[in-house]
Order: structure tokens, then sequence, then C-alpha cells
């Protein structure tokens, strides 16, 4: 964790609004999950955060990717372009995870020639996927219990149970080769139940395959959904991974590679934001502060992610319950109703907000003219 006194100098030196991000926890968070998931391998979900330089982080750390776009999918390819051609398109296919579901034609033509693993959990999928990228190798995405997740995915992506082994027959009838099941408990998942009753539906499905003369299939990806931990009420990871462990082992012999696509989990708490107070006003009684980044910028996830982030001031003196609003002139830029922050903070005084590093500055825009904070690299 940046200290506070680093995030003071940071700011000073390059201004605010300023995202920071520590690599060293982001090698620390791939190291935990590597350590409690032994048998998984961990494809970084992308989308979380796609800058380079923790993309970079990563890879030296030796992640595999899941990737949900064309631009994704090439942030990762540039790690590795000057490798021989063989080499590459090895590294592709054992390393990366074109997670999205549903692709574009355009897209599906661009992902032929490097032969990927796609994700499908449908019939016109496949059809796309045979016409125009023939050599990627499939996952059926399945539909399975979302309960509790702070963001809910089983309603737009994944086949029913009872479909899914007719569309892995489908897809080999056509020619496809499918190399397992892929699913998504939803993120941010504190009911881990859902992980078990998803394992479960997954074996099922091995079962039913191989019963009804599918090819072999040799792979499952979990998805994401692995918890941050933001508050006390966020059991420990090892906790889950015991789970996890526990029923991995009984329901998949040791031949069945498994997959993973930890995104938030590996680089929530890498990101801090630091902020300055721009404003200040008493609205109906209440203590109302105005900073310099809002949720049209680093705290989008306020909007997009139905995560909300706290302040902690550098100042220390009595608290009280105040308002904290963005910068745009949007009345959509609340960040927060109910900050306990101190109630002397003057204009020009700085605030920060830690564990915001998953899809959070990834969503910024330049709405009103404000551009995203500025992002400094840390390396401990």
């Amino acid at each position: 964790m940046v200290s506070t006194k680093r995030l003071q100098q940071l700011a000073r030196q390059h201004g605010t609004p300023l995202f920071v991000v520590d690599h060293d926890e982001l090698r620390k968070n791939y190291a935990t999950f590597r350590k409690y998931l032994p048998r998984v391998q961990a494809y970084y979900a992308v989308k979380a955060n796609s800058d380079p330089a923790i993309v970079k982080t990563l890879f030296d750390a030796g992640a595999s990717f899941d990737v949900a776009s064309m631009p994704e999918f090439m942030i990762v390819h540039e790690l590795i372009r000057d490798m021989p051609e063989k080499e590459r398109q090895a590294w592709i296919w054992d390393k990366i995870i074109y997670a999205n579901p549903i692709k574009a034609n355009g897209t599906l033509r661009q992902l032929d020639r490097y032969k990927p693993l796609v994700t499908y959990d449908n019939l016109e999928e496949i059809k796309k996927i045979k016409k125009f990228a023939p050599r990627a190798g499939l996952a059926l995405r399945l539909r399975v219990p979302n309960t509790g997740a702070m963001v809910e995915l089983s309603s737009k992506f994944g086949a029913s149970s009872g479909e899914a082994v007719d569309l892995i027959l489908e897809a080999e009838k056509e020619g496809l080769t499918v190399e397992g099941i892929s699913f998504h408990v939803g993120s941010q998942t504190t009911n881990f139940d859902n992980y078990v009753q998803a394992l479960n539906l997954a074996a099922n499905v091995f079962r039913e395959a191989k019963a009804r003369g599918a090819g072999k299939m040799f792979l499952v990806d979990i998805g994401g959904g692995f918890p941050a931990p933001y508050d006390d009420s966020v059991k420990p990871f090892r906790e889950l991974a015991k789970i996890l462990n526990r029923e991995l082992d009984r329901l998949f012999p040791k031949d069945i590679q498994i997959l993973a696509e930890p995104g938030r989990f590996l680089v929530a708490t890498a990101g801090t934001v630091v902020c300055t107070v721009i404003g200040k006003a008493v609205r109906d009684g209440k203590l109302c502060y105005y900073v310099d980044d809002g949720v049209y910028h680093t705290f989008s996830g306020v909007i997009f992610d139905h995560c909300q982030y706290h302040f902690e001031a550098f100042k220390k003196g009595p608290v009280e319950t105040c308002s904290v609003f963005g910068p745009t002139c949007d009345a959509l830029d609340v960040v927060s109703m109910t900050e306990r922050l101190p109630a002397d903070l003057k204009l020009g005084d700085m605030v920060y907000s830690r564990n915001i590093g998953a899809y959070s500055h990834a969503s910024s825009t330049h709405f009103n003219g404000f551009p995203p904070a500025k992002v400094v690299h840390v390396n401990r």
C-alpha cells in the first residue's frame, strides 16, 4: 500500500486528480491467487483496467489474459509481437481467451488468424464462428446462479444447462472444436455458494456431453467474480479458495485444465485516487464538498459498477457526515451523500480514496471538458 506521505508527494509533484497504481500490490495479489488456487491458471480480465503498464506487470508475473475486444487483444499481443510466429501462436492458444460470447463479424475475421480460444452461448454465434473464425477453439458459456453478486451477468450471457450439450454437439457438427465449458458467477461475488452450484452444473454438462458422444473436452473456465476486500464484510480469499479446491478436486480429474478470469481481485487494491477540494458549501444544513474527480472519471464505478468508494482526508480533525460531488455541472456527478470527513477542510486540501483500481479509471471520459485523472505507476 502506497503510504499517505508518498501519495501527498506524488500529488504535489503531478497535480490532481491523480490515479496512483501500486505495481507491488498487483504482484502480491497475483501471487496470492496462485498460492491459494495452485491448480487454476489466472487469466487477468483486461477490462477491469486495461492500462498497458498493468498488463505488462501481470504478464511478467506469469499471468494469462481474458480479453473481450480487439483493442484489449492487441494490448496483450503487443507484449508478444516480437516472438517467432510459431511461438507466438502457441502462446496465444495457451494464454489468451476471448471471453465475450457475442462477437461482431469483423472481430471474428480479425481473430481467426490467431486461432484463439473464444466463448459462445447460442446457435447464431456458432454460425458466425464457422463462417468467420473456423480456426478458433470454443468454450461454451453456461448460465449459472449470480445470487448476491454486485454485478449480475446471467441475464445477458450464458446457455441454460438444458441446451448446453445440444450447443456443444451443434458446434462439433459444424466442424468446430469445443474445448470446454466456461461460466461467470457475477462480479464481486460474496455468495460463495454460486461457485459450488456453477461447478456442479458444469460437471453435469461434461458428463452428459460424454454420454451423448461429444468430443473430449479438457478445460473449465470458472470465470471471475473473486471479491476484492473493499470492507470487512468480504470474507478472506483463502476461504473461497478452500471451497473451490475441494469442489474442483471432487468434480474434475487432474487432466482437466482449470482457468479463471480474475480482474477486480487483482487490480482493485492496487489503485488509489487523490483529489483536491475545489468547492465547499452548506446546503439545507448539510456540508458539501466538491472535488476535482467524479463519476464521469475515476469514480465511474459508482454508476457502472454499483460500487461505493470512500474518502479519507490527509488532514485530521472532527468529522461529520457530508456530501461529495464531482467537478462537472451535471447533477448525476454525485460521488457520495454519506461521507465522514473533517468539517474544516479548506479549498486546496486533498482527500484520497483507496481500493479503486478496478472498473474506475478504465471508464473515464472527457465529459464536460474535464480530462481523466493523470496516472502514475509506483514500484515501492
